[in-house]
């Protein structure tokens, strides 16, 4: 029993708190980043290190700032954890302006170069995040001296206590951050992180006053515990620690991939994976706390039981595999994470014991791992070897260990139940190989498919004749269908001249790019993830042709991105945003600012088609707002299948043309292309079905007239629980499913 229970309860919750707030940050200064700098994998990876380098670089330092000043230190470390709390809380009022400033000043500079611009996007983001970063990784060093002046008996085993508040308050910080976000946005939900961390930094002060608070200056040599290894500079704790950072993270890139056929593409799906991880993570560490208190855990076969539970997912993701998404992600995801939440704090308190410099290095060089384990998994396991012998190589290491128990062992228990040690690691490796090998991955349930992979996603090509399909991470984006087709043809006879050039943004199956180019004019595709463009001969024969033509160019690039460094303008700008409505990212493509940087993109008299396929009365409320906020002139067309809207839209009047004028407006190939599919016998019925379904856009946004425009900051086809489960909360009663325009 320690001998201020209320001191190490303050503490604990204190790191709770923190532990939900670094998740809020790292979620929403993502977005925020994605926003100004670009969907790009890259950017991403950029983000997400640049963050983890940030907690490894406070950890460390932290550590080393009080291993050599600690002892001089007269004022409560409790404090100085105080001003720590208080600095993030005010980076989350900062940080928004600073990534906005960085979004301002690039889209002025036009680089051409993806490296170039990376490297200096890149720099802006790490002097904007390291600083506040390195605030939160110094956190647990700081703590742990606090408790080591204040309760000495707590010292061996207080990073692993701080740890597993840290994770309960990340689960927390995975799934409800979610909620604010629908209800106020993003920067309302950084407000809700600063108020806590305010509230923690006054809390940590009051404490530090407080008798339960006492802290006693300790000179650091004699109070810090001897290494629980054999040598004082063993250094094999450490490599361990790097080894399970990096293999964590990096699984965490392959789960994604496995399980998006299953859970889809939704943030709830995201943020359920994240969270079985974390909360399986949290049981781990509550087994290792509850374990050490009594005798000294020297792990060894565990490693074999790692090496098999890092294979788990590929039998749970299988297609032959009849089972609920929820059941998929806990029976694969959670052993794994639950073991290695046992053996993370156990690595640290072993080598550290207490000592926060010790500890703060040891956290630091487990960070390193955490930020190249997604690089090692997303640019060269998985676009080289799949899925599947992505995590049989990341479940090597493990296995490797299990076979040489002795490695990690005193040298006079060296021997003790070797063969058998070996033998349980030999079985295991076995197990782990015909998990490998008997597993299915989800392309092998299409009999006629082709795949590719890329560090962005892995791409199935699928079906036959007309019923192909496309598949992003097994998840369906499109198929052949007149409706893209229409997508170029209504915007470019809408000119009602002959059009210079056009642009398309989702290159998809590449039929509106296929479409744009029968006009004979320039044409430009940007596509997000660079093996979508490489199957375009699977659905088009004629795809290879058209590829070379000199009117042919496609950009790999996000398209907000493209926008804002291209110089070009345009007389018809046509978007397929990737289903669902309600994806990931997608508000980025559908939000008030990304339709202002097209229309700084769009000749005075050019047209913008987007294509809004779904979507509750929200979603397509927000979109129509967020167009008609956008443009002066906009027209809402059924599709030619009367499912899904296409927007005209316009800084000048569009005409209203009839189907003959249009046709008429039209090139012989053109018209070939529109009519390859019908459904309509002559290119006259087929405009007019289209011309016929035209309705207002203000009946849109009748459906629900309380729902903000869509915007970067409240991405409200996204974030839609709450209205969906709690309708009162949000203050308007919506139908879950959209009413059909067509019953108008």
């Amino acid at each position: 029993m320690p001998k201020s229970p209320v001191f190490m309860r303050s503490v604990f919750v204190f790191f709770l708190v923190s532990g939900f707030c670094s998740i809020l940050y790292e979620l929403v200064w993502l977005r925020l980043s994605m926003a100004q700098f670009g969907v790009t994998t890259a950017l991403v990876s950029i983000v997400l290190s640049t963050f983890m380098a940030g907690l490894g670089l406070g950890s460390w330092l932290s550590g080393r700032l009080i291993r050599q000043y600690g002892s001089e230190m007269r004022i409560p470390a409790l404090r100085f954890y105080a001003l720590t709390e208080l600095l993030i809380g005010i980076s989350a009022i900062l940080v928004p302006y600073e990534l906005s400033m960085g979004g301002r000043v690039f889209a002025e500079w036009t680089l051409s170069s993806s490296l170039t611009y990376y490297l200096v996007a890149g720099i802006w983001v790490a002097f904007t995040l390291v600083p506040w970063c390195a605030c939160m990784g110094a956190t647990i060093p700081i703590a742990m001296f606090s408790i080591r002046r204040a309760l000495a008996d707590e010292t061996p085993r207080s990073f692993s206590y701080l740890y597993l508040a840290n994770v309960l308050g990340a689960v927390a910080g995975s799934c409800v951050p979610l909620l604010f976000i629908e209800l106020v946005g993003f920067h309302g939900t950084l407000r809700v992180g600063a108020v806590l961390n305010l509230l923690l930094a006054g809390s940590a002060f009051a404490l530090s006053m407080s008798k339960s608070g006492t802290e006693q200056t300790i000179p650091v040599a004699q109070s810090t515990p001897a290494p629980a290894f054999t040598f004082p500079n063993d250094q094999r704790p450490l490599v361990l620690l790097f080894v399970s950072g990096l293999i964590s993270m990096g699984m965490e890139v392959v789960w994604i991939r496995l399980l998006t056929p299953y859970v889809g593409t939704v943030v709830y799906a995201f943020a359920a994976i994240l969270c079985c991880y974390l909360l399986a993570t949290f049981a781990g560490s509550m087994v290792y706390r509850r374990m050490s208190r009594t005798r000294v855990l020297t792990p060894t076969m565990i490693w074999a039981v790692l090496g098999v539970a890092t294979l788990l997912p590929l039998v749970t993701a299988g297609p032959g595999i009849h089972m609920g998404r929820t059941l998929r992600v806990v029976l694969g995801l959670a052993p794994c994470s639950a073991i290695l939440g046992f053996v993370t704090p156990l690595l640290v308190d072993r080598w550290s014991r207490g000592d926060p410099d010790r500890a703060g290095r040891a956290y630091a060089v487990n960070v390193v791992g955490c930020i190249l384990g997604p690089l090692l998994s997303g640019f060269i396991l998985l676009p080289w070897i799949g899925e599947r012998w992505s995590l049989l190589t990341l479940s090597a290491p493990w296995f490797v260990l299990s076979l040489y128990p002795t490695w990690l062992a005193h040298e006079d228990k060296a021997r003790e139940g070797l063969r058998s040690k070996q033998a349980f690691g030999l079985m295991a490796l076995v197990v782990g190989l015909a998990l490998a090998v008997t597993s299915r991955d989800y392309a092998d349930k299409f009999a006629h498919h082709e795949e590719r992979r890329d560090n962005t996603a892995t791409i199935i090509a699928t079906g036959e004749g007309m019923d192909k399909h496309l598949l992003v991470n097994g998840f369906g984006i499109t198929e052949l269908t007149p409706v893209t087709k229409m997508m170029a043809h209504l915007p470019l006879a809408s000119l009602g001249y002959q059009p210079r050039n056009a642009l398309v943004i989702c290159f998809g199956m590449g039929t509106t790019f296929r479409s744009l180019l029968s006009w004979n004019i320039p044409t430009t595709a940007v596509e997000l993830v660079p093996s979508v463009p490489k199957l375009f001969g699977y659905f088009h024969a004629d795809g290879p042709e058209l590829m070379r033509s000199p009117n042919a160019h496609v950009v790999i690039d996000d398209g907000r991105r493209y926008l804002a460094r291209t110089t070009d303008q345009f007389d018809v700008i046509t978007l397929d945003p990737p289903p669902p409505v309600e994806a990931a990212g997608s508000s980025m493509l559908y939000s008030k600012e990304f339709y202002v940087a097209i229309r700084r993109r769009l000749r005075p008299t050019g047209i913008l088609q987007t294509w809004l396929p779904a979507g509750d009365a929200t979603d397509r409320a927000a979109v129509a707002k967020a167009i008609k906020e956008s443009f002066p002139y906009v027209r809402v067309y059924l599709s030619v299948e009367h499912q899904g809207e296409h927007f005209l839209a316009s800084t000048r009047p569009i005409p209203d043309w009839t189907p003959e004028q249009l046709v008429q407006h039209m090139p012989p190939a053109a018209i070939a292309d529109m009519m390859e599919w019908g459904p309509e016998p002559t290119p006259q019925k087929q405009f007019k079905v289209v011309l016929d379904s035209e309705f207002p856009i203000d009946q849109l946004i009748a459906e629900a007239p309380n729902a903000p425009p869509l915007q970067d900051d409240r991405p409200v086809n996204e974030y839609y629980v709450l209205r969906h489960t709690v309708p009162q909360l949000t203050g308007r009663l919506e139908p879950a499913v959209q009413s059909q325009a067509r019953n108008r």
